[in-house]
């Protein structure tokens, strides 16, 4: 019984042939659980009836994954996408030309990884910051077209199933479940999904299986590591066989212009498709190719993804408000009459500044078009003068703060309007929540209700005011008990050292991101050299111009901004000069790559201590790695490794050269 349903499930969702109807599957699995449950012991953890949901989850765990799991770069039209073909010419043109590239329907749902090991269904985990996610796999389990058990067609390939197998893929909700969804959750007076990928995301978190499995998800696969394969296509066609479902639509391609007709031919199927997709993702074909070509940024080089315009729509601006940030600065955004755009419901849209707003001359009460950019941030394209009744207002810039009534100025060249008053609430609720941030002191606790009720109760007017909190001025407040009082002061007091490049961040300096900040430390290295830099210096600055030379001058030469980092460091922070993480030269020119599950260290302090020896770290296995370490479970990159005759370490010897 357990194989013909296996088979069955092989049938309807990987070949798209099914062989019985979903009535008679039910029936049968309704059978198998009669027989499971009459005879006990020969209960099997991979039988098709554990897919029904386990028991329910406390909370999640914690997983890393054995390699990133990276993001694509994006392109929106043929000349974006000829730019990119122009660049992977330039590095490999024959090879690129030989190689052709392979064609995939891009899923609009959660991206996910499944591990099997000896064929059997390890674990699953979410995406999540693409070096760890969470384990969702009693959820996944549920999720009828990811088997418990590979099928064992080895014998077509070179590969065994005893080795780890990593499969990935999107988790998707299709639209006639994302409809019965909503159905049932307004008859019972619960909030509506948005749209299917939100309803996915949000059944494969829930904590109790159960409500996964009612849900109907299902996946599509689109990446193999374990097992390796000459060709992108190849890899897909080994998914398959192996059990797990993959587009039917993918394609191979020769060139740009095979690869824009197809975009054309599925765009036009797309409506007519039972779920939601955003575009195409091109890869190089070639997987030795592919992994030759690397990674830059968190983007491979040797695939993008292909998508179509930004859905537009029209709809009403009933009003335009005013927001304030960080900064200062006053940004009007448009309230708008709701509207379904690219699977989700808009209700406001950024109008970027007030010229932007005399430019495409919108008015309060226009029917306007509104597209999401990238398909995620909605924005108001245009306005329909044709439509225009007359009862229309022009839209006009505040002549004071909307929060705090106070001064607004203009300065010369800039198209912003800003708040000068530094009291301003909103502004100082915004700098304190950047100073907090994750990237600046990354103060646990410290969410926006948190530094909301501190502002509002005169215990902190500034960031450094943080650091004389104490246990008493918490606990009258509402929200705060002994424990939650001590853990905030814990957190605030064990995060007094702070890296240069991090406090700079941190200070909120106008046109100063992370990277510039790190620009800026590797620069002056010291607290004091930069606060004694001229505008001159920091313009050298590569990347750095004139623009954000002057904010970063001008930031440190005013008083008020000197006075709050005297204070911080009166008031115990410890700004650590900037060092290179290269600490000696010992691995100088030596490439290494990690892979499989060490004992003692996280795949992230490994590559700490290689670089901080003048190492460098990849995530392929090539002619021009030196080491590869190898933990639990290595995959294909050991094997790689072995063939091309890589010394090969273990966690053990690889902490013996860095002793």
């Amino acid at each position: 019984m357990r194989k013909y349903i296996d088979k069955t499930r092989y049938r309807y969702h990987v070949l798209n042939d099914p062989s019985v109807t979903d009535a008679d599957y039910d029936s049968l699995m309704e059978e198998l659980v009669k027989l499971e449950n009459s005879f006990p012991e020969f209960a099997d953890p991979n039988s098709p009836s554990q897919k029904v949901g386990g028991k329910p989850l406390d909370k999640f765990v914690r997983v890393a994954h054995a390699s990133p799991m990276i993001s694509l770069g994006d392109a929106f039209d043929e000349a974006e996408m000829r730019e990119w073909y122009e660049k992977v010419l330039r590095l490999a043109a024959t090879d690129v030309k030989k190689s052709g590239f392979y064609c995939e329907i891009k899923m609009d749902g959660l991206a996910v990884s499944v591990v099997y090991e000896k064929g059997l269904l390890k674990y699953g985990a979410t995406r999540g910051d693409g070096q760890t996610g969470e384990d969702v796999t009693e959820n996944l389990k549920t999720i009828r077209s990811i088997p418990l058990q590979l099928r064992d067609e080895s014998k077509y390939y070179n590969f065994a199933l005893k080795n780890r197998i990593e499969i990935r893929g999107e988790v998707y909700l299709p639209l006639k479940s994302f409809e019965a969804l909503n159905i049932d959750r307004k008859k019972n007076n619960e909030a509506l999904f948005a749209n299917p990928r939100n309803a996915a995301a949000g059944s494969i978190r829930q904590l109790d299986p159960k409500i996964a499995s009612s849900r109907n998800l299902d996946f599509m696969a689109y990446g193999l590591t374990g097992i390796e394969t000459k060709t992108h296509e190849e890899e897909h066609q080994i998914i398959k066989d192996l059990g797990l479902p993959t587009n039917k639509l993918n394609l191979y391609c020769t060139d740009l212009d095979s690869i824009f007709e197809l975009r054309k031919k599925w765009g036009k199927l797309r409506p007519k498709l039972d779920y939601q997709i955003d575009g195409i993702v091109v890869n190089i074909n070639d997987e030795k190719l592919f992994a030759k070509l690397g990674v830059v940024g968190k983007s491979p080089r040797g695939a993008i993804a292909f998508k179509w315009p930004a859905e537009e729509v029209t709809t009403i601006i009933e009003e335009i408000a005013v927001q304030v940030g960080r900064t200062g600065t006053l940004t009007p955004v448009a309230h708008l009459k709701p509207v379904l755009v690219a699977g989700s419901t808009v209700s406001r849209a950024t109008l970027h500044n007030a010229d932007e707003i005399v430019k495409k001359d919108i008015r309060i009460g226009d029917t306007v078009v509104i597209r999401k950019a990238g398909d995620i941030i909605p924005e108001v394209v245009k306005s329909i003068k044709e439509l225009r009744t007359g009862k229309e207002k022009k839209f006009k810039m505040p002549e004071s703060c909307p929060i705090c009534g106070g001064k607004i100025e203009r300065r010369a060249g800039e198209v912003a309007y800003r708040c000068i008053n530094k009291k301003c609430f909103t502004i100082r609720r915004r700098e304190l929540e950047h100073f907090v941030s994750k990237t600046a002191f990354d103060i646990d606790g410290m969410g926006p209700k948190i530094v909301e009720q501190l502002l509002n109760e005169g215990i902190v007017k500034d960031p450094a005011d943080l650091f004389g909190i104490e246990i008493g001025d918490l606990e009258p407040l509402e929200r705060f008990a002994e424990k939650s009082s001590q853990n905030i002061i814990s957190s605030i007091n064990s995060h007094k050292d702070i890296a240069f490049e991090r406090f700079i961040y941190a200070l909120g300096v106008p046109l100063v991101g992370i990277e510039t900040a790190i620009d800026i430390a590797k620069k002056f290295h010291s607290l004091d050299n930069l606060l004694k830099a001229k505008s001159e210096e920091t313009s050298a600055i590569y990347g750095v111009g004139e623009k954000v030379a002057k904010a970063v001058v001008d930031y440190f030469n005013d008083s008020a901004n000197k006075k709050l980092i005297e204070k911080l460091l009166t008031a115990g922070i410890k700004v650590i000069d900037y060092h290179s993480p290269v600490k000696a030269n010992k691995f100088q020119g030596g490439v290494f790559v990690v892979t499989g599950s060490l004992e003692t260290l996280t795949r992230d302090d490994a590559h700490k201590k290689i670089v901080e020896l003048g190492g460098k770290t990849g995530s392929a296995v090539t002619s021009k790695t030196g080491f590869v370490i190898a933990g639990e479970n290595p995959g294909s990159k050991y094997d790689k490794a072995r063939k091309l005759g890589i010394k090969i370490l273990t966690e053990k010897q690889f902490l013996e050269m860095i002793k």
